[in-house]
């Protein structure tokens, strides 16, 4: 098998220290790692496959020689880097918000909309994770029944602010605990015993970005710009994991079971959903695992063609790192790495 020479970009963050762990665990064929930062992450070690590799600042020189590039940096960079990645001949996985809504970018979830590869010109977007984990077990249920409508509710992780939230959760507990003043930086308020419907900032309209995210996302995905979305996006005392209640409305009346037997055998998605034992998906069951769960399906007893449902993922992972390597796996599989027309 041949293999490439990778990158990540933001290699000491939460996501791209999952890039390295994820392309360990499924083996993912590396010829060469260069693993990227700022300048002030500079000269750090990491190991990948057990051997200690040390990090580089960020540089229009970085990907000169490489095949495929993972990103997860933050969106000024990606705007500025991903362009010159592309034009030494990488092809750029994006895991920011930067090209996402791009009309030339695919957006991708391998399990949904895999052909969209294809039409690269050296960027492919990863969606925002709460996007994803919910898409993924909505899209057999849309092609099955078409969707109408979409209400969600979110209770998001820390670890989707990044490691200086999951220390602030860290002290802030303790500090709460011990009787002590809290004080906080990351969020606008206390996270500690606390949720907060506020992720992002707010627009015009009121909602949220990540909550209008969603919106736009799921339906560039689906590629059905008809169905209605509404999201409220909370942040909630959790390291890793993000679940979501969500209401979904079809074209036609579907039963729970229908609903359970097409997701027990669709790609990425473990239906958990038995409440005569209490089973159904945790986030802190969910953390360090690949599938998106689900569970809690019942019929919405305010409309006749809707259906209520559960949703859990680890968010680091499925809605992150592993995501966007599935679509460089998709990549070389289908030999779509070179740029459509290029």
């Amino acid at each position: 098998m041949k293999a490439y020479r990778v990158a990540i970009v933001g290699a000491t963050g939460m996501v791209g220290q999952e890039f390295i762990k994820v392309l360990e665990q499924r083996n993912f064929p590396v010829e060469s790692l260069d693993l990227l930062a700022s300048d002030r992450s500079a000269g750090k070690k990491l190991y990948f496959n057990h051997r200690e590799i040390e990090v580089k600042e960020t540089t229009p020189e970085s990907f000169k020689g490489i095949d495929i590039a993972l990103f997860s940096a933050g969106a000024d960079i990606s705007r500025y880097f991903a362009p010159l990645a592309v034009q030494t001949g990488a092809a750029v996985v994006d895991n920011s918000s930067a090209w996402r809504m791009d009309p030339k970018v695919p957006l991708v979830v391998p399990e949904i909309n895999v052909e969209d590869i294809k039409k690269h010109k050296g960027i492919i977007a990863n969606p925002n994770c709460s996007t994803i984990q919910m898409v993924v077990p909505l899209y057999p249920l849309h092609k099955t029944n078409p969707i109408k409508r979409i209400i969600a509710s979110t209770y998001q992780s820390v670890s989707g602010t990044g490691i200086a939230a999951m220390d602030e959760l860290t002290n802030q507990t303790k500090q709460v605990l011990n009787g002590q003043t809290v004080v906080p930086h990351v969020y606008s308020h206390q996270i500690a015993f606390n949720v907060l419907p506020e992720i992002d900032v707010f627009l015009d309209n009121a909602y949220t970005r990540e909550e209008w995210k969603m919106v736009e996302e799921t339906r560039k995905i689906m590629h059905d710009d008809n169905i209605a979305v509404s999201a409220t996006c909370v942040r909630v005392p959790v390291f890793i994991g993000h679940s979501e209640a969500v209401t979904v409305e079809f074209t036609n009346s579907i039963s729970p079971d229908e609903a359970r037997r097409i997701l027990s055998q669709s790609p990425g998605v473990k239906l958990m959903d038995d409440p005569a034992i209490s089973l159904y998906p945790q986030a802190y069951s969910a953390a360090g695992t690949d599938d998106v769960y689900v569970g809690r399906i019942r019929r919405d007893v305010s409309h006749s063609n809707s259906l209520v449902m559960w949703i859990v993922a680890d968010n680091i992972r499925k809605g992150a790192a592993l995501n966007s390597v599935q679509i460089a796996e998709e990549m070389i599989k289908r030999d779509w790495l070179r740029p459509s027309g290029g």
